[in-house]
Order: structure tokens, then C-alpha cells, then sequence
């Protein structure tokens, strides 16, 4: 039988990957918002292909950040 603590525990866990995926969504969201700027702007060849991967990178993190919470949802869905 799970205890309060465990359930307490998977709660906040799925809290936190929560927090965490908006966080992510937001930063793609900033990120896009960026290399569009740079590419209107005519930027360097070089920083603008940076921008790109820092945005890709983000990019890379919503899935797994995605795949996590629901790991973490039929955790906690399984223990009750």
C-alpha cells in the first residue's frame, strides 16, 4: 500500500517536470522569436548559425521533457 510520503513525492515530481516543460516551451518560443530577429536583421553568418542550434537544442528538450512527465504521471496513476 503506498504510504502519504510516496504519493506526496510522485506528486511533486510530476509538479516539477511540469514547471519544467512550460519553462522549455517558453524558451523555444523566446528562442524562435530571436533567430527570426537575427535572420531579419542580415546577422553574421557564424552567430546566426549558433542561435540555431541553441534553438534546436531547446527544441530537443520539449519531448523528453514531454516523454518524462508521462513516466512520471502513470508512476504516480499506478500507485493510486
Amino acid at each position: 500500500m503506498a504510504t502519504l510520503r510516496n504519493l506526496k513525492i510522485k506528486t511533486s515530481t510530476c509538479k516539477r517536470i511540469e514547471k519544467e516543460l512550460h519553462s522549455y516551451e517558453k524558451e523555444v518560443e523566446r528562442e524562435a522569436a530571436k533567430t527570426a530577429d537575427m535572420k531579419a536583421k542580415g546577422a553574421d553568418p557564424y552567430d546566426l548559425k549558433q542561435q540555431e542550434n541553441v534553438l534546436a537544442e531547446s527544441r530537443m528538450m520539449v519531448p523528453d521533457c514531454r516523454k518524462r512527465l508521462e513516466a512520471a504521471l502513470s508512476d504516480l496513476k499506478g500507485t493510486l
